[in-house]
């Protein structure tokens, strides 16, 4: 399946970018940085050190707009760390980006796979926004779409109502959910996007015992972490990728700590990019989604019309419920079998 995968590349987007590059049922044709967790610049650079890593060639990756459409952009270091990726260290490239922009390489994309291309958005959807302004067919063309945004019927992580990747730019949320509305006529069939809220993706933890289970599915053992911990530990894997991954994933264990959550990691991208492939690994409510834009308190809320109140076209279906450990042993085998093949001699 040709997937193009919009993505701000902090720590989870990086997971989520391993499950694609895992999954042999998945041909990643594309990768969209956009500004996010950090600038666009560092996204970029994250984005192809890990395909370096991985030792990936041939995937294009494309640089997004530097700002959201219409305010300035907030980042989120304090999550992912000063270059994204925790306490990660990939390797530098000397890879190069597309001469297009993010928004271009999504339009180009979907004419290149016309009804076959899933597209997954884990970030702001800055770059999405632009793409429909370029190609308001573009929902048409797209077999599938998955968003990673919002909060329905639930807290939000940035302001009380607000996910962050809506919150980043609530002007583009609000276009591509209007346009996937308008792009769609009464008689048409519907083919609306997934959204994954935090309602649904804060079900799904990564937790020390979990990130033990991927390194030994990896045969790449370290020692389990713990909270006690000294902070900014260092992995002791041998395996490059697994290693990558556990000192991203530290940093992001001691963020959730320090929130309340506990010592875990909220995995929100890679459930989407495995849902991208898989859809039945969630249950879904259709509902029409719009984005408060004026609300004093609430800008950047994501309004499910669950009961039709605004007699509009749904134009979404609503994650609203997940097997986290069906959706570990997937993420777990494929990951950890990826990484094993790419350092098949490292034994710690």
């Amino acid at each position: 399946m040709p997937v193009f995968a919009d993505v701000d590349t902090g720590v989870d987007d990086a997971l989520a970018l391993a499950y694609l590059l895992a999954s042999q049922d998945a041909e990643l044709v594309g990768i969209a940085s956009t500004a996010g967790n950090v600038p666009v610049q560092q996204v970029c650079t994250n984005n192809l050190g890990l395909l370096e890593l991985c030792g990936v060639t041939g995937i294009p990756v494309s640089k997004g707009a530097e700002q959201p459409l219409r305010i300035p952009l907030r980042t989120a270091e304090d999550t992912h760390g000063l270059q994204g990726l925790g306490y990660a260290q990939l390797p530098s490239s000397d890879r190069m980006l597309t001469a297009h922009d993010s928004a271009q390489a999504w339009v180009r994309a979907a004419h290149a796979y016309p009804g076959e291309l899933i597209g997954l958005a884990v970030g702001p959807l800055t770059n999405l926004a632009l793409a429909m302004r370029a190609e308001p067919g573009l929902p048409k063309l797209l077999r599938r779409l998955v968003i990673m945004g919002g909060a329905f019927d639930y807290r939000g992580n940035t302001t009380p109502v607000s996910e962050w990747n809506i919150s980043v730019d609530p002007e583009a949320a609000a276009e591509v959910f209007g346009a996937w509305g308008a792009a769609w006529g009464l008689d048409e069939p519907t083919h609306v996007p997934i959204v994954l809220g935090l309602n649904l993706t804060e079900n799904v933890a990564m937790t020390p015992a979990l990130l033990s289970r991927l390194a030994a599915a990896a045969d790449s053992e370290s020692p389990t972490m713990s909270v006690l911990d000294d902070r900014g530990t260092l992995s002791m894997a041998a395996n490059p990728l697994i290693r990558v991954l556990e000192d991203a994933l530290r940093f992001y264990f001691e963020f959730h700590f320090d929130t309340g959550d506990g010592y875990l990691a909220h995995l929100h991208d890679p459930l989407a990019a495995a849902v991208a492939l898989n859809p039945d690994l969630v249950q879904y409510r259709q509902s029409t989604v719009d984005v408060e834009l004026t609300g004093t308190l609430t800008r950047g809320m994501t309004v499910a019309d669950w009961r039709g109140h605004w007699g509009r076209q749904p134009n979404a279906l609503v994650g609203v419920d997940v097997d986290p450990a069906a959706f570990f042993d997937r993420f777990i085998d494929r990951v950890g079998s990826f990484a094993k093949s790419l350092h098949p001699t490292s034994h710690s």
